[in-house]
């Protein structure tokens, strides 16, 4: 229905959940049957899965210092990608988690560690994307030398299964400038691009309800935050931009859906409609 759901609003590219994103889910699989009505949907509405992401759980903190939850983190990173093998979808992305109360650099080895694990693990071609941070609580990979430090770990024959996104909501938060000026914007993805070798495999596209530099992840709806819309014109004209989902993690109108609704939420379809008037070629 998630599928169907999007296609309803007019999306061209799809973000979902493999397993409740409250859990660890280390030990959660996807029923074969779940996985044929995915792809089925897929067919039917002509979203293409190389346009599809699945989100990882929100509580695997891949940086703690903690051996058992760090375990738990690794084991679920890996479900996940497992995961996102079996529905076909191009990638997984998640949240690197907190250093806590321990040393920054020894956080990065180990999330750097726990793609490493994941890949190792899950054969195949479904990538491991690191997604950048608010900066809140110790969180890893708010700059591109952070992410960079994760990444180096990867060993080189394993490095195409793995890069990173970027949210723009995170990236306002944790005081990276792009909405001052187009200048702006283009310097900060150059130097993403610079420090960690290539481009993002995606970006999340939120507006954030928190000041510049406030550490504060809450979205809102493009053009009804403190970004405001331009930023997302110039984002939607950078070449990099081009040929990669465009993912809103944006507020809806319906707090509650029936199970067998694929109707589109209003929100959705005037999220869809706004970027899409920026650019309409661009997989949004």
């Amino acid at each position: 229905m998630a599928v169907r759901r999007a296609a309803s609003a007019g999306a061209k590219a799809l973000q979902v959940f493999s397993a409740k994103p409250q859990f660890y889910n280390e030990k959660i699989s996807v029923r074969p049957e779940r996985a044929a009505r995915f792809a089925e949907s897929m067919a039917a509405t002509g979203l293409d899965r190389q346009h599809c992401l699945v989100h990882a759980a929100y509580v695997l903190n891949t940086a703690s210092p903690e051996p058992e939850k760090y375990e738990r983190a690794a084991l679920g990173l890996q479900k996940e990608l497992e995961r996102t093998s079996v529905l076909g979808a191009f990638a997984c992305c998640f949240h690197p988690g907190s250093a806590q109360n321990g040393d920054p650099g020894s956080a990065l080895d180990r999330v750097g560690d726990a793609i490493v694990r994941a890949v190792e693990g899950v054969p195949g071609s479904a990538r491991v994307l690191v997604e950048n941070t608010a900066g809140a609580g110790r969180t890893m990979g708010r700059t591109p030398e952070e992410i960079a430090a994760m990444l180096a770990r990867v060993p080189a024959g394993l490095r195409h299964r793995t890069g990173y996104g970027l949210d723009t909501c995170h990236l306002f938060a944790s005081g990276l400038d792009f909405t001052s000026s187009p200048e702006a914007l283009r310097g900060l993805l150059d130097r993403f691009c610079d420090v960690i070798g290539e481009a993002p495999a995606f970006f999340h596209c939120n507006d954030s309800e928190g000041e510049f530099a406030s550490n504060r992840d809450r979205h809102a709806l493009v053009g009804e935050g403190r970004i405001g819309v331009e930023p997302f014109r110039w984002l939607l004209a950078d070449p990099r931009a081009q040929g990669i989902p465009l993912i809103l993690e944006t507020p809806h109108e319906r707090e509650t859906v029936a199970d067998d609704d694929a109707t589109a939420d209003p929100f959705d379809v005037r999220m869809v409609h706004l970027l899409g008037e920026f650019a309409s070629s661009r997989e949004v």
